[in-house]
């Protein structure tokens, strides 16, 4: 019994369970349904794995007292546990394979923690490399943003020749991740503000979604242009080593902060007003959400600097659930084949995808009269009895960036 228990507790089971379940939690709402499923699947197969051998240890030590000892504690303890519908979730491998495969899962979390040490420490360099760049570069910021003279930027020398492998592989882990936070944070916190004001979910769902879409396309035209600028004030006294195209990457991800956001969010919020597709209350407007669109401009803009660039995939409402791309949604329809409509974009490197996205789906929803959608209709709620006036009226109102915002109590 004692070699039992020692290898119980050397192995660090419970340990190794509650780290395995807090780093479920945390992941729990980016992972797809499958994965979560595999997750909890894990975790059982475990945990019975432990009940095996701690009924082991239970046989031997009441072997131990001999053929009378013990029988109280099973009878006031174990009988009643027994007798609550408790089932053991018997396992048909040796307690020595179940040892090793706890060990080997601990062996991979231990991996696991090392290569994000690893990636940490990377993005500490890179963050000294680019704090010490700006210091240097503080002249030359304020010339772009003006577009008064021309710019020489020294080249950068003594590098080994993975470096720009690290920093770009390690740009690309932080900026996936940031895009997934939008989705787990940002997007909840945005549908908790808007469902003040729009009882449909449905419709609170497809604005962020849209104003994710808008923001994407508006960071991507500012992206080009501001490239513009930079490669046509740097290309009159570029000297080398690097090309002029690496040299201009390399300003533009140094100098993000250049970027002028609120030029996008303005952009955005012109094009959310005549969507046909949404509406809002006359008497707020889409400006209540301008800081979840700032977040999705500047992920979106950084992005566009990774080689190859990532992007949102193409979808549109009715188009097939590709399984591969998208989770759906709890609420969906599980064995619908179309989306009615996308609540979260996925995220792609060329074909491949990065991140997956959510739909919803359901079956007939797309042919049912009760469920389209026209710009004379509204999904929201007034204080008074009187109708709201619909999205085509207020696409002739002034600019939505002027309204003011009265929130709903």
């Amino acid at each position: 019994m004692a070699n039992t228990l020692r290898r119980l507790v050397n192995t660090t089971t419970y340990k190794l369970l509650q780290n395995k379940l807090e780093t479920w939690y945390k992941e729990y709402h980016i992972n797809s349904c499958d994965q979560n499923l595999n997750r909890c699947c894990e975790l059982i197969e475990l945990t019975s794995k432990v009940q095996a051998e701690l009924f082991t240890i239970l046989s031997l030590a009441a072997s131990e007292g001999g053929v009378y000892s013990g029988v109280d504690t099973i009878k006031s303890r174990f009988l009643p546990w027994l007798g609550s519908s408790f089932t053991v979730i018997t396992s048909g491998v040796t307690s020595d394979i179940s040892f090793n495969l706890l060990q080997e899962s601990a062996e991979k979390d231990r991996k696991l923690r090392k290569l994000a040490t690893f990636h940490e420490q990377e993005m500490l360099e890179l963050e000294t490399e680019l704090n010490t760049t700006r210091r240097q570069l503080g002249t030359i910021k304020q010339e772009i943003a003006g577009r008064r003279s021309p710019i020489s930027i020294s080249p950068v020398t003594n590098r080994s020749p993975t470096y720009g492998k690290l920093t770009s592989a390690s740009r690309h882990a932080r900026l996936v991740s940031r895009f997934n936070d939008l989705y787990a944070n940002e997007r909840l916190n945005t549908q908790n503000l808007l469902r003040r004001y729009v009882d449909d979910l449905e419709m609170v769902q497809r604005i962020i979604f849209i104003a994710t879409a808008e923001a994407f396309q508006a960071a991507k035209m500012a992206f080009r242009q501001f490239k513009l600028r930079v490669r046509k004030t740097l290309s009159p006294s570029h000297l080398g080593p690097e090309s002029l195209d690496e040299t201009v990457m390399n300003y533009i991800i140094r100098n993000l902060d250049l970027y002028d956001v609120q030029s996008s969010i303005n952009d955005v919020i012109r094009s959310m007003s005549v969507n046909p597709k949404i509406s809002f209350p006359p008497e707020v407007d889409f400006i209540l959400i301008s800081s979840f669109i700032r977040d999705v401009c500047r992920v979106a803009f950084a992005l566009q600097t990774l080689e190859p660039p990532l992007d949102i995939a193409f979808m549109s409402d009715g188009e097939l659930f590709n399984e591969n791309k998208y989770r759906r949604s709890y609420d969906s329809d599980f064995t619908a084949p179309l989306v009615v409509y996308h609540i979260w974009p996925a995220l792609m490197e060329n074909d491949t995808v990065v991140a997956k996205g959510e739909a919803f789906t359901k079956r007939g929803a797309l042919w049912s009269p009760s469920k389209s959608r026209s710009r004379s209709s509204s999904p929201i709620r007034s204080r008074s009895s009187s109708p709201i006036r619909a999205l085509s009226s207020r696409s002739r109102s002034p600019s939505p960036i002027r309204r003011s915002i009265s929130p709903r109590h």
